[in-house]
């Protein structure tokens, strides 16, 4: 692995968790996967642990300004395990192919509605 490729790519995603609010997996699973080698199972596997750090950061920031909903963060917070625990078995059973496209149709989808939603309200 390139470490400064890596480096970079931490650098992007810490950035990009910091300023929009993600990076984990709008930004780390394709990094991880075009520009490290990663499979797609070890770039999403990856990339879940690399989230928890820049989550940490970013919400005890945010948390600094007044931005953080506590109780909506605690309550998905507690459920979410749940869905992990089906995508990741899911994501082991699937065929990589299978997977990578479907999180590229994830990503747009998540495009458009964003480009939609900011239009409506510029």
């Amino acid at each position: 692995m390139n470490e400064i490729l890596a480096v970079l790519v931490c650098i992007a995603g810490g950035l990009a968790g910091g300023l929009v609010g993600v990076g984990g997996g709008i930004l780390f699973v394709p990094a991880l996967t075009v520009f490290i080698g990663l499979g797609q199972v070890e770039g999403e596997a990856t990339s879940l642990l690399m989230i928890v750090i820049v989550a940490l950061v970013g919400a005890a920031r945010q948390r600094g300004y007044g931005n953080v909903r506590l109780r909506e963060a605690l309550i998905i917070g507690a459920l979410s395990p749940l869905g992990v625990l089906a995508g990741v078995a899911a994501s082991n059973l699937l065929p990589e192919r299978a997977l990578q496209l479907a999180f590229a149709a994830l990503a747009l989808f998540m495009a458009a509605h964003l480009i939609r939603r900011a239009r409506t309200l510029g």
